[in-house]
């Protein structure tokens, strides 16, 4: 059986997907579900995940993307979109939330509730965005790493415009705004990337043992 890193070093950044080539439901449920456990500061989560099939929509996302075909290619297309800002309802809705998984009293995590509301809520609005959308990585990363896991290619992309994606989402205007995406399915036997070999750093020049 392959080990994780073997995986790992199977995946890359897929440039031509396979557009007759669908995830399963099965996987789609597995990649959410590591999206769902992925770790977040605090563990707030502050950001909501689109996932889109839609043909249509994906014709509106490529061109909002410049023309990626990635977009409409790929069997799937996961958006993150962080909050622009958080505030006291959002905390309690989480403390709540804490309450009833673990079985305790919503008066006995007031001094949680203190401390996220001095140093999330403290922060300016401009540097909550920053904050929730660095949270986007760490999922996307999950989400990542899951696929290879299951020999799902991917494609992590920065490269839209993220105001436009936000429009075709029906999101502009709300407290959510478009961090980063990845689109998921099978490589094209065609896309010569994947017979590249990976290139990083080596562990010497990477890592500081002290």
């Amino acid at each position: 059986m392959e080990n994780y890193n073997e995986k790992l070093n199977w995946r890359y950044a897929t440039k031509k997907f396979n557009p007759e080539k669908s995830l399963s439901q099965e996987d789609v449920n597995y990649l959410q579900k590591s999206i769902q456990l992925s770790a977040s500061s605090y563990g707030l989560q502050p950001y909501e995940v689109f996932v889109v099939t839609d043909k249509e929509t994906k014709e509106k996302l490529k061109e909002a993307a410049w023309g990626q075909s990635q977009l409409t290619d790929a069997s799937h297309v996961f958006i993150f979109a962080g909050l622009k800002k958080l505030n006291e309802d959002y905390i309690d809705s989480y403390l709540e939330n804490i309450s009833k998984i673990r079985e305790v009293q919503v008066q006995d995590l007031s001094g949680l509730k203190d401390m996220l509301t001095s140093n999330i809520l403290g922060k300016p609005e401009d540097q909550q965005k920053i904050w929730a959308q660095k949270q986007t990585y760490i999922a996307l990363g999950n989400l990542l790493s899951a696929a290879a896991h299951l020999k799902v290619d991917t494609c992590p992309m920065e490269g839209f415009d993220a105001e436009k994606f936000d429009e075709i989402l029906g999101i502009s205007g709300t407290n959510l705004t478009t961090a980063v995406i990845a689109t998921a399915g099978y490589r094209s036997d065609e896309d010569q990337l994947q017979h590249a070999k990976k290139v990083r750093k080596q562990e010497e020049e990477l890592f500081h043992l002290i």
